[in-house]
């Protein structure tokens, strides 16, 4: 009951603050013409390599992509796609919240599509002989997903949790989620330490709202009512909330997709 308490608390707490840093530009839509998620682009934005004309070649990739409304000023929505060697075809998971009770979504959208008018932003492009096994790999992560029926834009579970709960269970992925990846570091509050999401670091938090994250990947990143700030070292660059990141391009390639993105 105690844990209970401190969770709700928390919660309430960083909802009031996350709402009053939002509501100017709440004020400011509601004062402009109407958008329509129903309208909303969603076409593919030309960014996955063709799956019919690299046949025989296994692929993975991570995207993001700013979220619906107002909140994309502050979060991305993030998934990813695979292909094995002997498919024509991308196999694309994302965690999306209206879909309850079964939130863990197959081929919800296009393998690259825009979500809901934001353009996606290419996270890791692994291909190759090794990505069979990285595959088999991603495939039990997601069966695993403790959170498949449950989603809260935040602090979470949401999008972003799924792809940090893959990355732990897959390191090879080198996965390396922004710094406005809100709910990246969500986690019960009976296990507030553990891999961070590259699965290369340490991470201490408490659901997600306050926390510290050391890694290989991520660098030193401290999380404040789910906003993160720190800095990469490996690719140095400053991470910050809203923009993510400021500084080298952190996009994962291996020696088969570095020659494909000269």
């Amino acid at each position: 009951m105690a844990l209970r308490a401190v969770r709700k608390t928390l919660i309430a707490f960083a909802g009031c603050v996350f709402l009053a840093a939002t509501s100017t530009e709440t004020v400011a839509q509601s004062e402009s013409p109407a958008r329509s998620w129903r309208t909303a682009a969603r076409h593919s934005a030309g960014m996955a390599p063709d799956p019919a004309a690299l046949k025989n070649t296994d692929i993975v990739q991570v995207y993001a992509a700013s979220t619906w409304g107002w909140r994309g000023n502050f979060a991305v929505h993030t998934w990813l796609i695979f292909k094995r060697a002997e498919d024509n075809a991308y196999t694309r998971y994302d965690v999306v919240g209206w879909r309850k009770p079964n939130v863990v979504q197959r081929n919800y959208g296009p393998p690259d599509g825009y979500w809901y008018g934001s353009a996606p932003q290419l996270l890791v492009d692994h291909r190759g002989p090794h990505v069979a096994q990285m595959i088999d790999e991603i495939e039990t992560a997601i069966a695993d997903y403790p959170y498949a029926d449950t989603y809260k834009s935040y602090p979470g579970p949401n999008s972003n949790t799924f792809l940090a709960h893959i990355g732990r269970q897959v390191p090879a992925l080198q996965l390396d989620l922004p710094a406005n990846a809100i709910g990246k570091d969500y986690r019960p509050l009976y296990q507030p330490i553990g891999l961070s999401t590259s699965g290369t670091g340490i991470q201490a938090t408490l659901l997600g709202l306050l926390g510290v994250t050391l890694g290989w990947e991520e660098g030193l990143e401290l999380n404040l009512l789910g906003l993160h700030f720190g800095i990469d070292l490996n690719r140095p660059a400053l991470r910050l909330p809203f923009i993510g990141r400021l500084g080298m391009s952190d996009t994962t390639y291996t020696k088969d997709a570095v020659n494909a993105h000269p």
